[in-house]
């Protein structure tokens, strides 16, 4: 079969590129986090700046992003002779590593919780809930998934829906504002559907591209979703395609992504490996997330 040559590739980057808000920094820490981590977890400063210079960063704009993510504790570097490395510092490693359970897993299943929240500090409490998806019901009390464990200062209240469950989506529209996060998994259906036909065919360099926009915008659009429980969402949800389109897309891409890492990523001891060691911890997971359904 015929390799897409770099015209149609590169515009397929570019494209997607222009149509994501990007920004340098966001993009170095998904490179790390799903190319680098795996695979011994430093590279050169040159193979950041090459990188990244497929989805339209110049090498200023890298410079000043590693220069700002040291800044801000999420990269650390050593040189060796007239070369500079880098690698995520541990916090970043584990930020990502905790992310990775969503960005590569299969749904987390969770059920509903209410939560009280004392009068002193209400207000900045009930902000941090809103961010890991609850819904405020009233001044001093959120409902949401239940996931996690619940902060110690607060009350939290397990809940189990009876009666007309099919009333869940009403509910769940009622309190949460689902339109942003539809519209999210719509534009990540919307801007990489067109991949998927010549994934498979796509050269290295440009698959790598591809798959690393790819896992930016799912986890984008991902994290900013609370996640609710499916019998809570619409029949029509878009995050179900699109956490299909992904897995599909991720695993015709990364032949391609991880020969061209092979060759062309360079770490402090020489080129990163195919292979991530240990193995993908999700790797099966989307393998079988891809097949097609029947």
């Amino acid at each position: 079969m015929a390799k897409t040559k770099s015209p149609s590739a590169d515009a397929l980057v570019s494209d997607i590129a222009a149509g994501m808000p990007l920004r340098a920094a966001g993009f170095i820490v998904t490179l790390y986090g799903d190319a680098v981590v795996p695979r011994g977890g430093e590279i050169w400063v040159g193979t950041i700046i090459e990188t990244c210079a497929r989805v339209g960063f110049s090498e200023t704009l890298v410079r000043t992003a590693v220069s700002r993510l040291v800044a801000a504790g999420q990269l650390e570097g050593t040189r060796r002779g007239r070369r500079s490395f880098y690698r995520l510092t541990a916090g970043a490693r584990a930020e990502f590593q905790a992310a990775a359970a969503l960005i590569y897993g299969p749904p987390d299943p969770c059920g509903w919780r209410f939560v009280y929240l004392p009068t002193e500090g209400a207000d900045a409490a009930m902000s941090q809930l809103e961010r890991q998806g609850y819904a405020r019901v009233r001044a001093q009390l959120a409902v949401g998934p239940a996931r996690g464990p619940l902060p110690q200062d607060l009350l939290g209240f397990e809940a189990t829906p009876t009666g007309a469950e099919d009333l869940l989506p009403q509910f769940a529209a009622h309190l949460f504002d689902l339109a942003p996060h539809a519209r999210a998994y719509g534009d990540l259906i919307s801007q990489f559907s067109a991949v998927l036909p010549v994934a498979a065919t796509i050269d290295g360099p440009q698959a790598l591209a591809l798959r690393l926009l790819l896992v930016h915008a799912w986890r984008s659009a991902l994290l900013r979703d609370p996640r609710l429980p499916k019998s809570a969402l619409p029949d029509d949800w878009p995050g179900h395609d699109a956490r299909l389109l992904f897995a599909r897309l991720y695993v015709a891409l990364s032949p391609a992504a991880d020969r061209h890492i092979a060759h062309s990523v360079e770490g402090a001891t020489g080129q990163l490996a195919a292979q991530a060691t240990p193995p993908h911890l999700y790797h099966e997971h989307l393998l079988q997330a891809a097949k097609p359904a029947g």
